[in-house]
């Protein structure tokens, strides 16, 4: 079955395409947005401690979970470990299925606000009234309609198959990402806040480094890598035999890590030029969706230098992270159809991406147009179908496919297995200090992240 699957053409295939997954709009807003609030230098150098010392250990796990098997997240663990250990493949298909029914949504807005960008380009700026994006927001049908683009983006992608769909679109937008990203960046360090920026994000003051700050450090390298729900499994079911473990994760890594960082440089320098935005961050008054949706589109016209350049770009960014992202989550998906109904792909991914689409029309009803949607509340102070299921994803269904992950590979799978599927001949310091990490450290923070979870801490 292997054989009919699909591989990846190159390693660079495989590595764009997996930084794609791991590139979303947790790196564009939520980093920065962690970042400031948490003081900046100290909670970098613990965000890069923590890739380094559980993203990559957990990701190198997963992408040898599918490496290995040669097959999608629930017959791959039951492939090498039996029935019950399928669970928790099965929860992985379920949390990219459940993220990927309000990411969509979410994913949308970079098209609105695209094309607002562009018509300010051409027509001139016109600042929106002060309740703009909570109108937006409560309009079903746009909501619903930009939504089903989306999710024919994807779904276009993920029918087309591994290498002339995923692997392509990857090395087309990927590179694309990235030259919009420097860019971006060029334009923000020619900002009077530039220099007050780099301080403010490198220079550490560990002195106010707290638990909470470690906590936030540690989820966010856990949440932004794409671990947990399967993504890396589906993508290294594709690799091929020869293909390193190690070098493919670490430059994914170095991938994702780098785009986070790079956000951050611009979301800096660009703050920093604004006094008024400075005090309203120190006040806790602004969210990193209200910053990345409502305020850079008014700052990129009304501050930055090229803003009618720099804000159309801006947005063709975020939806070009936003979708590889999504396309990845489609992959799990449609890939279990394939692998465990024997489907055509074309049919698995019509099936997944419509049921999929039903989850996402709750969500786009749940943000003010239908008010029974709007105002459930599964968890407290979550209100609305897309809130919560954000909440459970990211506070629940990931942590604990992590922990499965880590515990099948560390204790269950075998020394020798992990080993082999490594490409080492005998094991190595670097290899018994990974297998440690993996069967000891990674499932202890885990299990702090969730004792942290249970206490009140939110990591949606």
């Amino acid at each position: 079955m292997a054989n009919n699957r699909g591989q990846w053409g190159s390693r660079l295939g495989f590595v764009l395409a997996a930084s794609g997954s791991a590139v979303g709009l947790g790196n564009l807003w939520k980093f920065p947005y962690l970042s400031w609030k948490n003081d900046g230098g100290a909670f970098v150098i613990a965000y890069i401690f923590a890739v380094l010392l559980l993203g990559l250990p957990i990701m190198m796990a997963e992408i040898l979970i599918g490496k290995k098997a040669q097959e999608s997240p629930v017959p791959a663990f039951e492939k090498l470990g039996g029935k019950a250990w399928s669970l928790v493949g099965w929860l992985g298909v379920a949390a990219g299925a459940v993220i990927l029914a309000y990411y969509t949504v979410i994913a949308g807005w970079s098209l609105r606000s695209f094309f607002q960008c562009v018509l300010w380009s051409v027509e001139g700026y016109t600042a929106p009234g002060p309740n703009d994006f909570g109108v937006f927001l409560g309009n079903g049908a746009l909501q619903i309609g930009l939504t089903f683009v989306f999710t024919i983006l994807t779904s276009v992608i993920v029918y087309r198959g591994i290498g002339g769909g995923i692997e392509r679109a990857s090395k087309i937008m990927m590179p694309v990402l990235y030259l919009i990203l420097l860019y971006l960046v060029g334009t923000a360090l020619l900002m009077p806040g530039r220099d007050e920026a780099l301080r403010h994000l490198f220079v550490p003051h560990f002195s106010k480094m707290t638990t909470t700050t470690a906590l936030e450090a540690m989820g966010q390298a856990f949440f932004s890598m794409s671990l947990g729900l399967g993504a890396m499994i589906t993508y290294g079911s594709y690799m091929k035999k020869d293909e390193s473990v190690f070098r493919s994760s670490l430059w994914v890594l170095i991938a994702d890590t780098s785009v986070a960082i790079l956000a951050a440089i611009a979301m800096f320098s660009i703050i920093h030029s604004v006094p008024s935005l400075v005090q309203k961050m120190e006040a806790n008054e602004l969210n990193a969706v209200g910053m990345l949706f409502v305020t850079l589109p008014a700052l990129f016209y009304t501050t930055m230098p090229g803003g009618v350049v720099v804000g159309p770009l801006f947005y063709v960014l975020v939806a070009f992270a936003a979708l590889t992202s999504t396309i990845s989550l489609g992959e799990v998906v449609a890939s279990l159809l394939i692998d465990r109904k024997g489907w055509s792909r074309s049919k698995a991914t019509l099936v997944s991406a419509s049921a999929v689409f039903g989850g996402s029309v709750l969500c786009a009803l749940s943000l003010g147009a239908v008010e029974p949607l709007s105002t459930i509340e599964l968890f407290a102070g979550k209100q609305g179908v897309l809130s919560n299921l954000d909440h459970l994803a990211a506070n629940w269904m990931l942590p604990l496919g992590g922990l499965g992950i880590t515990i099948f590979v560390g204790w269950f799978l075998g020394k020798k297995a992990c080993q082999e599927e490594l490409g080492l001949q005998k094991a190595t310091a670097a290899f018994t200090a990974w297998l440690w990490i993996v069967r000891v450290l990674a499932p202890l923070v885990i299990f702090i992240m969730l004792a942290a979870i249970l206490s009140g801490k939110d990591f949606s």
